[in-house]
């Protein structure tokens, strides 16, 4: 993997950020930022983040972002058109912050290949705990922004993900690294960043199953 150029799938949240520092460490290089929106662009798919948020930890990466707005229905389609415009700038891979779902495993390896583009997955098979736990220990910070209510008590949304907060919700029997889709969170600092990203974490809003937090930069 040494001087692999790649693209990182980037959410915003705390899986893509560690897989980003891991590929660093196996010293790929990185060439671009991929973020899915809406299809207004102005939030990201899943984790809901406004584009100035999102815009804000990429320039702190110092790479370029690339976005692609779509519905869950033009997903794939939009995704291979990013996919085939980073391989035309010579970028031969793509890093993912899957853990151990086999099935978005596999999307995304048909789906890089369409494009030539080399599936990295930097987590995977990583004890979803240990995922976490080295997040936190590497001093990456972290905040709950979005959280399914289905799955686990709303009263977790807008809080930071700390030790005590792994600990509470794996005693309430919640998965502490949300790979289910229980949660998703934002990443405003750590060892990838040139200075922390100013965030306001805004008062939660309900929406079906889900409650959000407003992000928005503080400057």
């Amino acid at each position: 993997m040494q001087n692999a150029s790649f693209v990182a799938s980037w959410s915003g949240g705390k899986d893509s950020a560690l897989a980003y520092y891991r590929a660093l460490q196996l010293g790929m290089m990185p060439k671009k930022v991929l973020t899915m929106f809406e299809e207004d662009g102005e939030f990201s798919k899943s984790h809901a983040l406004p584009l100035e948020v999102v815009q804000a930890q990429v320039d702190r990466l110092g790479v370029p972002l690339l976005t692609k707005a779509a519905s869950w229905g033009s997903y794939e389609n939009q995704f291979t058109r990013a996919m085939d415009a980073c391989r035309e700038e010579g970028i031969t891979h793509g890093v993912f912050g899957d853990i151990d779902l086999e099935g978005h495993l596999e999307w995304v390896q048909k789906t890089c290949a369409k494009s030539d583009i080399i599936a990295v997955h930097p987590l995977w098979q990583i004890p979803r705990r240990t995922v976490v736990d080295e997040l936190l220990a590497e001093g990456f910070e972290a905040w709950i922004v979005v959280v399914n209510t289905t799955m686990m008590p709303a009263k977790f949304v807008g809080k930071r993900l700390t030790r005590d907060i792994v600990e509470e919700l794996e005693l309430a029997g919640i998965d502490a690294c949300g790979e289910n889709g229980e949660f998703h969170t934002v990443v405003v600092d750590g060892p990838i960043f040139s200075s922390r990203v100013p965030v306001m974490i805004g008062e939660p809003l309900e929406k079906g199953n889900y409650v959000f937090t407003h992000v928005a930069l503080s400057e």
